[in-house]
């Protein structure tokens, strides 16, 4: 027996010894692969030191990147400045610019593959490309050398990469090359911010479904207004049984986005000069949808964000002046019903005639798989986006951006604006979407302007879709320029345009039926009244304000209707969260957790039975809806929804009880152990992230708690598992007493390289509040020297 022990011992140790062996061996395979890899993936960052030799140059230019990675670009003329600002934008954010292109021209799939041939489908409907060849020609010489100086510097990067073969690594997973950038793919991006700003047509395309699917009652319960002509507009509406459920491709995100954006005159500063606040409000993606940038030459010293894709600075300031932007959210698009011949799919009947639309037929080019037809019908009132060729009926978008149009003309001539005068002349040039502007000068004037095309209607309010059949519901021209809503040097010392409409009641042109939930702006108005000797510092904190006045509002609202005897013990312990709140939304709090979630179970009641999920993408402003059947309810007033669930008192236990099950499977039973923030999480996606594993690749933070939501000025929208997926993707302040200095979050950072230092650096920034500073005066961090190459 000690013998056959004797005998087992060496054996063990030998399989111990191998085991061991064995494990170190894989250990060190994998570090050696990661370490590899990583090699591999930084081959292809940008060279940030040094010197480049660039042709086409005319002289040298210093490209000083400070501690946050923002690129300083000093030229010593405007030909070199728009040159580098191509090249260095295409360093961070080469396929963040190709993907852009792509998604707006329709041309995603040739990359991406047949999961996103619907969109392909959509976007070259939509004809946002189309639209940016018309506009080139509209451009004033000056402009249009600027986009070409542009698009030259992009290519100089995009010649390197390819002779070195160091494509980013999105292009390396992928599997193809940037193509050449041109002006146009400048325009088309400017373009896309339209599309992404927005979305009017959704709502009239989801109340058409309401008419053709529930009562009319409660359909028209639903609505923000009842609508002109109503007889007749829902008539022809009731007529056109079109399938809406597919109307938006499933990839495609059209968000309600809510930024906010105010001035202070120097009445209401401890430094007597104006301040100014901009939010810009965005998918929350990687990398941010705004860059920013110092441009300096003689001729310019500019300094703000921008899209990636096109030159000058969106918002921002310069020596002399400071703006910033925010949606208007106008009515700025309709949709036609149009009555097809049953003889000819491409005819459609206007005033008594059958007209002929524009075929244009375009091939969608599909990764590993046949090319695609793509066909596109285009009556006098737009594209057609639902009904296909074989329908009685069909849905034609009429859309400002549809049009001509020349922002980018505008963006270029506000960056070198001196005072009220010249900025708003640069206005002249800016037509879609429609935004609220607000502007300071050094001079001390403040002002705000709504400016964009906003069409006038022969008939109708836009709050359906009309007859396309006659000429009785025709634009008749767009609200004259010298009449669009401004405001300046008011006489409250400040101006505030947080997403909502700027024109009273007396103003004589229609904006927009819908309106716009006011929580941000009655806050921020709230805090501005209150306070005097106001500092830049008080602005930063106004930015980041977690105060829900919709809670302060609604709280006292469902309590009244709850009867707590009837709850169980969970739900009474819940109750009494939202009695002790002092409605903020803090991510380490669980009262808000629970409002939220009460208010969309809310939603859920009322609707979950009737409007499929589909269409519930089409629910533009469901939220204030919500808000205001809750209110009529509440007044004596409840409308059929509510009715038919039994009536306020019923709809509120029933959705009490579904929201605390839902946080019960989520967060436990013990009501003191629940979070907001543990719900309420930041991810700032990448566009490949969906596709496994490179989600662990692209998005390697855990994702943040965070506070916020999207009824607060800090807004934060979030998705069905409380992923934050919108909200304000950067922010800007300015004093004017130094207006040499701006404060700054572009997050989740200024690189689109995963290896690069600013991938994801402002991420906590953006969730703590912390801004950095970016001046048009001091600038230190890597040197890069852009040379002529002889």
């Amino acid at each position: 027996m000690q013998d056959t022990v004797t005998q087992q011992q060496p054996i063990k140790r030998k399989w111990v010894r191998f085991l061991t062996i064995f494990m170190v061996s894989i250990l060190l395979l994998l570090t050696v692969a990661y370490a590899g890899g990583t090699l591999y993936i930084k081959r292809s960052l940008p060279v940030i030191k040094g010197k480049i030799s660039l042709r086409g140059l005319q002289d040298s230019v210093t490209v000083t990147r400070d501690q946050q990675g923002v690129p300083h670009i000093e030229a010593k003329n405007l030909h070199d400045l728009y040159v580098s600002q191509g090249y260095v934008t295409a360093q961070d954010r080469l396929f963040q610019m190709d993907l852009s292109r792509r998604q707006a021209s329709g041309e995603l799939s040739e990359v991406m593959g047949e999961k996103t041939i619907e969109q392909d489908h959509f976007f070259l409907a939509l004809g946002l490309r189309r639209a940016a060849e018309a506009s080139y020609n509209l451009y004033s010489n000056e402009a249009k050398q600027a986009l070409k100086w542009y698009a030259d510097g992009v290519n100089l990067y995009i010649d390197e990469v390819r002779k070195a073969n160091k494509w980013p690594l999105e292009f390396t997973l992928l599997g193809y090359e940037a193509m050449p950038w041109t002006p146009v793919d400048s325009l088309t991006i400017g373009k896309s911010m339209a599309f992404d700003l927005g979305g009017h047509w959704k709502s009239l395309a989801f109340r058409q479904y309401l008419l053709n699917t529930v009562s009319e009652e409660k359909a028209l319960d639903l609505f923000p207004a009842s609508p002109t002509d109503a007889s007749e507009i829902i008539g022809a509406v009731k007529q056109s049984h079109l399938d809406l459920s597919k109307l938006l491709p499933e990839k495609v995100v059209l968000n309600e986005l809510n930024g906010s954006n105010w001035v202070v005159s120097g009445s209401k500063t401890k430094s007597g000069k104006p301040i100014l606040a901009n939010s810009l409000s965005a998918s929350l993606t990687t990398p941010s949808p705004w860059y920013e940038t110092h441009l300096q030459s003689p001729e310019l010293n500019v300094s703000g964000e921008v899209m990636a894709g096109i030159p000058g600075i969106v918002v921002g300031h310069n020596e002399f002046i400071a703006w910033g932007i925010t949606n208007a959210d106008t009515d700025d698009q309709d949709l036609y019903i149009e009555k097809r011949n049953p003889n000819n799919p491409y005819e459609f009947l206007h005033n008594d005639t059958w007209e002929k639309a524009q075929v244009i037929t375009d091939a969608i080019r599909v990764k590993d798989k046949p090319a695609v037809d793509s066909k596109t019908i285009i009556t006098r009132h737009g594209p057609i986006i639902s009904g296909g060729e074989n329908t009685e009926t069909a849905l034609a978008l009429k859309w400002t951006a549809s049009e001509p149009s020349t922002e980018l003309e505008a963006i270029i001539r506000i960056n070198s604006a001196r005072d009220w005068d010249s900025f708003k002349e640069a206005l002249t040039y800016f037509q879609a979407p429609a935004q609220n502007f607000i502007f300071a000068a050094k001079d001390g004037t403040i002002a705000y302007r709504m400016n964009g095309k906003i069409p006038i209607r022969k008939k109708g309010d836009s709050l359906l879709p009309v007859p396309g059949w006659n000429d009785e519901y025709e634009w008749t021209g767009y609200i004259p320029w010298e009449e669009l809503p401004t405001i300046v040097n008011p006489q409250e010392g400040f101006i505030t345009a947080a997403t909502n409409q700027m024109a009273d009641q007396s103003y004589p042109y229609h904006i927009d039926s819908t309106g716009i939930q006011s929580y941000q702006s009655s806050r921020i108005q709230e805090v501005l009244q209150q306070k005097n000797a106001i500092t830049v510092e008080d602005m930063k904190k106004l930015q980041m304000d977690q105060l829900n006045l919709k809670a302060r509002s609604f709280v006292p609202i469902l309590l009244q209707h709850i009867k707590e005897d009837e709850l169980t013990k969970q739900e009474q312990e819940a109750i009494s969260l939202l009695k002790k709140w002092d409605f903020t939304d803090d991510r380490n709090l669980a009262a808000p957790l629970l409002f939220h979630t009460w208010m969309q179970e809310i939603g859920d009641v009322l609707f979950k039975k009737d409007i499929s999920e589909d269409m519930q993408r089409l629910f533009e402003g469901k939220e204030q809806v919500i808000d205001q059947l809750l209110r009529e309810a509440h007044n004596g007033q409840p409308g059929p929804w509510i009715q038919e669930q039994g009536g306020l008192d019923k709809v509120l236990k029933k959705s009490l009880a579904g929201a605390v099950q839902s946080i019960v499977e989520s967060q436990g039973a013990s009501v003191k152990d629940w979070r907001w923030g543990d719900f309420h999480r930041l991810v700032f996606t990448h566009p490949l992230s969906y596709i496994e594993p490179y989600n662990y690749l692209f998005n390697p933070e855990t994702p943040i708690p965070i506070g916020g939501s999207n009824d607060t000025v800090q807004s934060i929208g979030f998705n069905a598992e409380g992923l934050a997926d919108r909200g304000v993707s950067s922010y800007f302040a300015i004093d004017l007493h130094d207006i040499t200095t701006g404060y700054h979050i572009v997050a989740p950072g200024q690189s689109g390289h995963i290896q690069s230092e600013w991938y994801h650096d402002q991420m906590k920034d953006w969730v703590k509040g912390t801004y950095h500073t970016t001046s048009l005066t001091e600038k230190s961090g890597s040197i890069l020297h852009l040379l002529p190459a002889r």
